[in-house]
């Protein structure tokens, strides 16, 4: 299916006994994936201020404080949702006055029905900052094969993106790809807390209440909060994806729990 293609089939039960055992063994994960957001869409941040109790937000503030952005930094963010960590690049560049180049922060998402609530978010912020409309740009794009050229950017940033991809090792080093010498990839995932006693009490909040209350929320029938517990609990391990950076030639590999570890910020450099 081509990413720029809205979904057309039936959303109905994307995820369910069968299919989550593990979800990222799933054949057809990409398409599962894009029909849940697409599903999600329209009730996306609602349920993520209320479900992380508001931290969501903190920990994209984090993140692009780890990138360590520099006032002509170009920013590439992909799998971007509804816009939120895109905008809060923005932010960042505009306190330090340089927001007014066109084009300075991207955002790429390959479910389309995600574009029109960035797009809308952008517009609200665009007018109420005064900003040049073209600071922010939102395009459709797979985070396996991005519609950029070799070194066109100096950091790129994945926030609770890279469990959903099919081949995360090869959307790591298309990161690579895309970043100019001295570039920052910037990962935010979501963990698990390494204490026993609040990896128990968490996940009977992730697996047993989340889910229902999400679901009831959003009206989903596709399953999607249901994918959500099961696809952390299934993920690679912090270690894991510290090797995977590694390996696709990423220094300076670091990684910062955050909020006892319910969310971790992966960090390398491009050499």
């Amino acid at each position: 299916m081509d990413a720029r293609e809205p979904v057309k089939e039936s959303m109905t039960d994307l995820w369910n006994d069968a299919t989550l055992v593990d979800p990222h063994a799933v054949t057809d994960k990409r398409r599962r994936v894009q029909g849940m957001f697409a599903a999600i869409a329209p009730s996306y941040d609602l349920n993520n201020r209320l479900h992380s109790a508001w931290m969501d937000q903190s920990w994209r503030r984090k993140a692009v404080k780890l990138a360590e952005l520099k006032p002509s930094d170009r920013v590439v963010d992909v799998a971007c949702g509804t816009g939120d960590l895109t905008l809060a690049f923005f932010d960042g560049l505009r306190r330090m006055q340089s927001a007014a180049s066109s084009s300075q922060v991207i955002g790429i998402d390959f479910t389309y029905q995600m574009l029109p609530l960035a797009i809308a978010k952008w517009t609200r912020v665009s007018t109420d900052r005064q900003t040049t409309a073209q600071s922010v740009r939102f395009i459709n794009g797979d985070a396996l094969a991005l519609p950029l050229p070799d070194a066109c950017c100096d950091v790129v940033s994945i926030a609770f993106g890279i469990r959903n991809v099919v081949d995360p090792a090869a959307a790591i080093r298309e990161f690579f790809r895309i970043l100019r010498p001295g570039g920052r990839l910037i990962i935010l995932e979501f963990s698990l807390p390494t204490h026993s006693l609040l990896r128990a009490m968490y996940n009977f909040y992730f697996r047993q209440i989340l889910p229902r209350t999400a679901t009831w929320i959003s009206g989903d029938k596709t399953g999607a909060y249901r994918y959500l517990p099961q696809s952390v609990n299934t993920f690679i391990g912090r270690e894991t994806m510290m090797e995977m950076l590694a390996g696709a030639g990423f220094q300076s590999v670091m990684q910062k729990p955050m909020t006892f570890g319910i969310c971790v910020c992966y960090r390398g450099v491009r050499p």
